[in-house]
């Protein structure tokens, strides 16, 4: 797995940059951008060409097209130059963790970590440089990088830092890694139970040994101090400039709470918000009932904020074991996973949703875990039959039977998918799997040919939420070193075509705001981003190079490159 390295320095110039553009005037005038290399998706998925794209004063597309065609059109608008680089339109990811990003941001970040040394040496020198921190944060740990054969352990950690709580987020987000006293801050011993939908990992005497998968994190968590509104705002800050230095301007929020709720509220009211979110309240609970007083949140602040969407979560994840399967693990033959809800209680909270109008959207990666999500739709639509019009949606679909899947075409669900997931996962999966149920996994190409729409995403920051890491694992299904030779289960690619209509079109219908954004066309916002390559001229093994130089938002400038880095590549 590759992430972005953004340092101190780096992340502030792009704030600077950021609040800048924000702070500039409503847009007052036309933009007439020419002398590009443009393209976009029609309505139907069609890739047009163009070299010049007229916005009016409002922020909104009047055309794309020649330059002779629209050089009349123009007027009295402001130029831009394009100087023959590619124009695309903004990227969106379906499936993200915005103030995720930003608090990961400023922890302990283990995700480049390749043995257990390096992390432990790691936590230390972040735990030296943060005396005052009461309690080390941070993640991306991956047991299968440091070739452990195992889950590390509380002792583990306890020799890098012992005299304060540690507690880090495996990189699936799906289990955590305590030291002792972590664990002795929340009360956890031997006694401690395991809690439904969770598992505590012990030693053979029965003690805990310091990893704790999916509800049982909650454990530990619940101990961990909650940021201050003032730390929430700088992630948001640092996660806005970073999504748009990369070329999104959408992301799905997928799960947040009454407090990011408020605070997504108060940036959309200022006129801060430089990518469009589409939020997930996460779950049907007090902070539903909160959000959702008023009903729906649909096209807030400029289309700049919707809050439609319920997330659910069936299970966990495959890495940590905790993905829900039908059958075994190959590498753990006692272990079948975890289910987080019992069926009735999937279904009640469905129907809680559907009664106020919301779609729904279900995190599912077993083929367990994804049969059941089917099984509740099915049984939910029963009784509330509107909603199958809702564009409900499961969050993931890594494996599903051939059996199950045609499924999603007969209850209408979307398949939100993240391409990097699977060359990030590839080895591990066929550990976890063994080679029968690797056919039924990450199966894009089986999905699209039924008719099922992907919208494409990445689940930041469990992955890079660069969408060219996500567009080249979708086309050649290779890591960034080219391996395998010739992609892992290659049938199952995407065209280029294909890989950005998930990334843009279907991301938006994903959404229902395929009527404003997602492709260029006229009447939709102008979000687009000048990058420095054309992506259908070059080896698609170079895909997850590409720079953005420019990112626009409804016809302003959100994001500039340094002027270092403004060089086309060839």
């Amino acid at each position: 797995m590759t992430c972005i390295a953004y340092s101190p320095m780096r992340r502030t110039a792009l704030l600077a940059l950021l609040s800048i553009f924000l702070a500039a005037p409503a847009l007052a005038e036309r933009l007439f951008v020419h002398h590009v290399n443009g393209y976009t998706l029609d309505g139907q998925g069609r890739l047009r060409r163009f070299d010049a794209l007229l916005v009016d004063a409002a922020g909104k597309v009047i055309a794309t097209g020649s330059e002779a065609a629209l050089a009349p059109r123009a007027g009295q608008a402001r130029v831009i130059d394009g100087h023959g680089r590619t124009l695309l339109p903004g990227l969106i990811d379906a499936h993200g963790h915005v103030l995720g990003l930003g608090l990961a941001r400023t922890e302990v970040d283990l995700g480049a970590t390749h043995s257990l040394a390096e992390a432990q040496a790691r936590v230390k020198r972040y735990a030296a440089e943060h005396p005052q921190a009461p309690w080390i944060l941070g993640g991306g740990w991956n047991q299968e990088n440091w070739r452990l054969g195992r889950f590390p352990t509380a002792q583990e950690l306890d020799a890098a830092v012992a005299d304060r709580p540690v507690w880090l987020s495996r990189i699936d987000g799906h289990a955590g890694w305590a030291n002792g006293a972590a664990m002795r801050a929340a009360g956890i011993d031997r006694h401690t139970p395991d809690p439904a939908g969770g598992h505590i990992e012990r030693d053979a005497q029965g003690n805990p040994t310091g990893v704790f998968v999916d509800a049982a994190t909650a454990l530990i968590a619940a101990k961990v101090p909650a940021p201050t509104p003032a730390q929430l705002a700088a992630a948001l800050d640092s996660a806005l400039a970073e999504l748009a230095s990369v070329g999104l301007t959408g992301v799905g929020d997928a799960g947040i709470d009454l407090a990011t709720y408020r605070l997504y509220r108060q940036y959309a009211d200022a006129g801060r918000l430089s990518v469009r979110i589409d939020a997930m309240i996460h779950g049907t609970g007090a902070d539903f009932d909160a959000i959702a007083a008023d009903g729906p949140l649909v096209g807030y602040a400029d289309d700049r904020l919707n809050v439609r969407t319920v997330k659910l979560f069936a299970d966990g994840a495959l890495g940590s074991r905790g993905a829900a399967l039908l059958e075994p693990y190959a590498d753990d033959p006692g272990n079948r996973g975890l289910l987080f809800i019992a069926p009735a209680d999937l279904v009640a909270m469905m129907g809680k949703a559907f009664d106020r109008g919301y779609q729904v959207a279900v995190h599912a990666i077993g083929d367990r875990a994804n049969r059941e999500v089917l099984d509740a739709y099915a049984a939910a639509y029963r009784t509330h039959p509107q909603a199958s019009a809702l564009r409900n949606r499961i969050e993931h679909a890594q494996i599903v039977t051939a059996a199950d899947r045609p499924r999603f075409v007969d209850l209408g669900l979307i398949a939100s998918m993240q391409p990097t997931h699977a060359t990030s996962d590839m080895h591990m999966a066929e550990l976890r799997l063994g080679p029968a149920r690797l056919a039924e996994a990450y199966a894009w190409r089986s999905f699209l040919q039924q008719g099922t729409r992907i919208a494409g995403g990445s689940d930041f920051p469990v992955e890079s939420p660069n969408p060219f890491f996500g567009l080249h694992a979708a086309v050649t299904r290779q890591d960034h070193q080219g391996q395998p030779p010739g992609g892992w289960l290659p049938e199952q690619r995407m065209t280029l075509v294909e890989a950005l209509r998930a990334f843009t079109l279907d991301a938006a219908y994903a959404a229902h705001d395929e009527a404003v954004r997602g492709t260029l066309e006229p009447g939709k916002w102008a979000d687009f981003i000048l990058v420095d390559r054309d992506l259908f001229a070059i080896p698609a093994s170079a895909l997850w190079q590409t720079r953005v130089l420019e990112t626009w938002l409804g016809g302003r400038r959100v994001y500039a490159a340094p002027a270092d880095t403004q060089t086309p590549a060839h």
